[in-house]
């Protein structure tokens, strides 16, 4: 198994930030910020299953062809190669945590379809 993140590594992004908070063999759990008004990239990954749990906020996510709403203590599992978005449409911050297991776990497996910040 593969894991490149390492705990208290971070980073800033247009739409927030996060922070790895634990990591093992097999899995990832990050601290997810997301702004008031803004949104993550459309994407998927090839390598990992994610499980988010809202921990602060309203989340609005795209699960596949699904548009769900979630707050706080609800949850939601994102299968390798689903394409998923987390949007927060609220004037307060979101903080959700982030679950990551698989084989492969690294910050450069992400396929984008869609993305505000053009990246």
């Amino acid at each position: 198994m593969s894991n490149t993140y390492k705990i208290g590594e971070s980073d800033n992004r247009p739409w927030g930030s996060w922070e790895v908070l634990s990591v093992g063999d097999g899995f990832c759990v990050k601290k997810i910020v997301v702004n008031a008004g803004q949104m993550l990239s459309l994407q998927s990954h090839n390598f990992r299953e994610e499980n988010w749990i809202i921990a602060s906020g309203e989340a609005l996510i795209t699960l596949g062809e699904e548009k769900l709403t979630k707050s706080v203590g609800e949850s939601v599992y994102i299968g390798v190669g689903v394409k998923h978005r987390i949007q927060n449409d609220t004037d307060n911050q979101l903080i959700f945590i982030e679950l990551q297991t698989g084989e492969k776990l690294d910050e450069n497996d992400i396929v984008r379809y869609e993305d505000k910040y053009g990246r």
